[in-house]
């Protein structure tokens, strides 16, 4: 039996590693269960928004993430501590997961997380990928992404992908990926460069559903983030008023669209959470979803969810229906 020990007491949630779905990630021809681990959630109080979290508990957690067969961990140095809590705890399992991260951030001076303006300097690219590899005490990324969708243009003008390039034929990224959104993003596919794709997509936000499958048909492997739409149905509302006012708004519209299209009736034997997590995982072209927490009864209910696969086909297309119609 594994545990995890949450303040408190021990949680005990499952006994040996989750029978978790499996997909290709696209022509990096790297197996990945269809749940990653979005490592966002151990930032800490980093830009504000974040949550104290102990470096025992971040290290039980990252834990558990592979004791349960999460077989991908997606990071980037704007985490706060999270790339160094990775390398600090999983170092020496390093070759039992998939490791993506990001480039373009902010790089200090002494090498510690930092805040500030996303530069994609040949210069800066590469100064953010020898500090991850330090961080994580490895000697390659699987993928690095570049952060927030720059434009080709912006790309082009710094040298960007060169860089990358550089880099892995260094043997340092084994990948090249786009953290990408509209409209930036469909230039981005038809370049053919990129290897992976990292895109936003949940039932309450579906403006990248068919993008998801052209980057797929380009053969890039699809990463897909925000999957449970951050909780946004059974979010606390407490917490939400705390949240600085554009990201109040966007919770409390992703509520709405949740009710609006009666999603709840659909969902019935099935938390909310557990229906938005298996409504993502039934896109055909997902490769895997990255879902964050430092919770591990959270942790727990994900696994579940995944382990359970995609929604049946009839409730996913009237899901859909109501969503349209909504």
């Amino acid at each position: 039996m594994v545990t995890v020990e949450a303040p408190g007491a021990p949680v005990f949630w499952y006994e040996g590693a989750m029978s978790l779905p499996t997909a290709t990630l696209g022509r990096t021809g790297l197996t990945v269960t269809t749940l990653g681990y979005g490592a966002m959630e151990l930032r800490g109080p980093a830009g504000g928004r974040g949550r104290e979290i102990d470096d025992a508990t971040a290290g039980r957690i990252l834990n558990a993430v592979l004791d349960a067969g999460i077989s991908l961990i997606d990071t980037s140095p704007d985490y706060g501590r999270s790339e160094e809590l990775i390398g600090t705890y999983l170092a020496a399992r390093r070759d039992e997961f998939v490791l993506t991260t990001k480039c373009g951030c902010p790089v200090s001076p002494d090498g510690r997380p930092t805040s500030g303006e996303h530069v994609f300097s040949r210069e800066n690219v590469r100064a953010g990928v020898e500090q991850s590899l330090r961080r994580m005490r490895t000697d390659h990324l699987d993928a690095v992404q570049f952060h927030l969708s720059p434009s080709w243009s912006t790309l082009m003008a710094h040298d960007s992908v060169a860089e990358l390039q550089d880099l892995q034929r260094e043997g340092k990224v084994r990948f090249i990926g786009m953290s990408g959104t509209l409209p930036a993003i469909e230039e981005h596919i038809a370049t053919g460069i990129f290897d992976v794709f990292q895109i936003p997509y949940s039932a309450l936000e579906r403006d990248h559903e068919e993008i998801i499958s052209r980057a797929a048909r380009a053969g890039a492997g699809t990463i897909i983030r925000g999957g449970v739409a951050r909780g946004a149905p059974v979010a606390d509302p407490e917490r939400i008023r705390r949240l600085p006012g554009r990201f109040a708004e966007a919770y409390a519209a992703r509520r709405e669209r949740f009710e609006r299209a009666r999603l709840a009736e659909l969902a019935e034997g099935m938390t909310p959470m557990e229906f938005m997590l298996r409504f993502t995982i039934s896109h055909p072209d997902l490769h895997t979803t990255i879902v964050g927490t430092a919770n591990p009864e959270h942790l727990a209910a994900n696994l579940e969810a995944a382990a359970k696969g995609p929604l049946p086909d009839d409730l996913y297309q009237e899901a859909k229906r109501r969503l349209a119609a909504a």
